[in-house]
């Protein structure tokens, strides 16, 4: 499956996304796209995202470029999986674009997660 990945700037996507979906076997078995690594920062989320299976979209910050993402992938019918921390306010938008959320606990708990709804 080909999945992008979403996220706010300001969330410390390094560490708590992209190393910890590197570390787990969901790598393996699936093709990720990692927005902010240095080789794909200039590639324009328009022209690639209508190419991914799912979205999944970290969305315990609020960020006003993954919420153009997300508009376009819902445009495209892309399936939008939004991710957040537990004890998070998300916006109440995210309802108009999808129903599938998952709260988790830590990194692996959002592992374990994303493998049981993928």
């Amino acid at each position: 499956m080909k999945i992008y990945i979403s996220h706010s700037s300001k969330y410390d996507y390094e560490n708590k996304i992209y190393n910890t979906i590197k570390n787990s076997s969901l790598i393996k078995e699936n093709k990720f796209f990692f927005p902010h690594e240095e080789n794909n920062k200039k590639i324009r989320t328009e022209e690639v995202i209508k190419d991914f299976d799912l979205v999944i979209a970290e969305v315990s910050l609020p960020a006003t470029g993954q919420g153009i993402e997300l508009g376009i992938a819902y445009c495209y019918k892309i399936p939008i999986l939004c991710i957040y921390e537990k004890n998070t306010k998300i916006s109440s938008s995210l309802k108009f674009i999808t129903n599938q959320f998952i709260e988790y606990s830590n990194e692996q708990d959002m592992i374990n997660k994303i493998k049981n709804y993928i």
